[in-house]
């Protein structure tokens, strides 16, 4: 049986998951500069080997900073109340964020009923870059009511919107969810720092306070391969006797 000879973009990607095998999450790889000095090839040749691991779901690409050995996905709960910060704390992670919008808009006919406002009511939306440790993981574009946005404070970019919400007397208690499968548009994939072949998650949920009012309707998407969904089911059993 004859062997087939790895070509060379294909060697150079063995390496760099022999690499990684002995790696940990985080750890920074080559640069596409250094392995082409590294194997005397050009740079076409080491981004077709970078490519070919990133395939597999074993780096992630930042720009300006380089490539780095894939972290396990975080595992959300579907429909979780937990914030984001919340989340990453418990994590070990350190949560941060990049305020893309911050102001009054005119709230679509599907956020009006979540929210249950009147027509001509105006609505507040938040929309965060949301970071752990540094690596862009999720889009979170929230939409809540005027009067509870003027009623919180505190420092949106890097604390919690959810501890808002709680140090004005409105506690996050329950969320409804639904998880979709998306092609990510430009923007997305540019901040989240995604390839060209990447998709995104989209979280939409509504989450109401301690006495079921609405505090905020919610589009999250998440850079799928940075995340992994769970949904807890109980099947109730009746009474036979």
């Amino acid at each position: 049986m004859t062997t087939r000879k790895l070509a060379r973009y294909e060697q150079i990607a063995e390496y760099l998951k022999g690499l990684i095998a002995a790696a940990s999450p985080g750890d920074r790889l080559p640069s596409d500069a250094e392995l082409c000095e590294r194997f005397e090839v050009s740079r076409m040749t080491a981004r077709q080997a970078v490519q070919l691991v990133a395939a597999d779901g074993l780096i992630d690409r930042r720009r300006g900073a380089g490539t780095f050995v894939r972290s396990q996905p975080v595992l959300r709960d579907l429909g979780s109340p937990l914030s984001f910060s919340e989340s990453m704390r418990k994590r070990g992670m350190t949560a941060s964020s990049k305020i893309l919008e911050w102001g009054e808009i005119p709230p679509s006919a599907g956020e009006r009923t979540a929210l249950r406002l009147a027509d001509g009511d105006s609505a507040q939306v938040l929309e965060r870059l949301r970071m752990a440790d540094g690596t862009p993981m999720a889009i979170e574009r929230v939409v809540m009511p005027v009067d509870l946005a003027r009623s919180i404070a505190g420092d949106l970019e890097n604390g919690s919107l959810h501890a808002a919400f709680e140090r004005a007397g409105r506690y996050p208690t329950e969320a409804l969810a639904e998880v979709s499968a998306r092609h990510p548009t430009k923007r997305q994939r540019e901040l989240l720092e995604l390839p060209t072949s990447g998709i995104v998650l989209c979280e939409a949920r509504t989450i109401t306070d301690q006495d079921g009012e609405p505090l905020e309707s919610t589009e999250t998407f998440y850079a799928s391969s940075r995340y992994s969904f769970r949904a807890v089911l109980v099947r109730e059993i009746q009474d036979q006797s």
